[in-house]
């Protein structure tokens, strides 16, 4: 049953999206502040078919520790669930992403049309000066940068590598940094085909308000969002049906614990 929910899932999800971008692309040819509207609409509109077809739902908590104008949002990154599903919580916000992104047909032209920050990886020092560059432009106009600061997707309860990418940010744009923890990987896994039915917690923690030293930044920010998403693992685990996948996060979790590898 969980395989055929999801294939179905996973052919609409695909299809809803192809069928938005070819639906909406007329907003390309406005000023970018008219044609926002299309983003939000799109992301709540996935997320309807998570909900209906998946069976996944959302408790948003801490919405009140949002700030107003512009800061930096870090977050837990388990799933392409959170690519989707958290845009709507932020008035106008910019990714900061590969630039390669900016290559796909259709999906590239609403990245650079809504200025999101793409970046070269294969050139380092040129890619952070031109990705500071542009993220200063955003925090000056009040626009609110999105960062997964590991970099890429991690499975559920797997030891967390955090890059320092988002300590030079903070040290040098100066602002408020919201870390937000979630357990969408055990519902909809990194690499997997499968989808599980249940609810994703998200929790916007507390922001990290400018002017600490960028290594106590570093340690703070894992601190902060790898203990949240700790405990919301713990938290699915109460639920009537608890995801298959929390079998193998705490796997996972032991081998960070005992320092030895799982093969995943």
């Amino acid at each position: 049953m969980i395989l055929l929910r999801s294939t179905l899932f996973q052919i609409l999800f695909y299809v809803l999206n192809l069928v938005l971008m070819i639906l909406f692309s007329p907003v390309l040819l406005l000023p970018r502040k008219w044609g926002w509207w299309v983003v939000p609409l799109w992301s709540k509109a996935l997320q309807l078919l998570m909900r209906l077809v998946a069976g996944i739902k959302v408790e948003l908590r801490g919405r009140e520790n949002l700030p107003p104008g512009g800061f930096i949002a870090a977050m837990k990154h388990q799933s392409a669930w959170e690519t989707v599903a958290l845009i709507p919580l932020f008035s106008s916000p910019t990714f900061i992403l590969k630039r390669e992104l900016r290559w796909i047909p259709i999906f590239g032209w609403y990245t650079a049309k809504y200025r999101q920050i793409a970046i070269n990886r294969g050139k380092r020092s040129e890619a952070l000066a031109a990705m500071m560059l542009s993220a200063k432009q955003a925090i000056a106009e009040g626009r609110q940068i999105l960062i997964f600061p590991e970099g890429t997707r991690r499975p559920a309860g797997a030891e967390p590598k955090y890059k320092f990418g988002i300590a030079h940010l903070y040290r040098d744009l100066k602002c408020p940094v919201v870390p937000i923890a979630h357990n969408a990987g055990l519902y909809w896994p990194r690499s997997s085909w499968r989808v599980y039915p249940g609810t994703v917690i998200v929790e916007i923690l507390p922001q990290i308000e400018p002017g600490l030293p960028a290594d106590v930044f570093q340690t703070r920010i894992v601190a902060d969002i790898e203990t949240a998403s700790d405990r919301l693992l713990e938290e699915a685990r109460q639920a009537a049906t608890p995801s298959p996948v929390l079998e193998q996060a705490d796997k996972l979790r032991q081998a960070r614990e005992t320092g030895t590898e799982l093969n995943k």
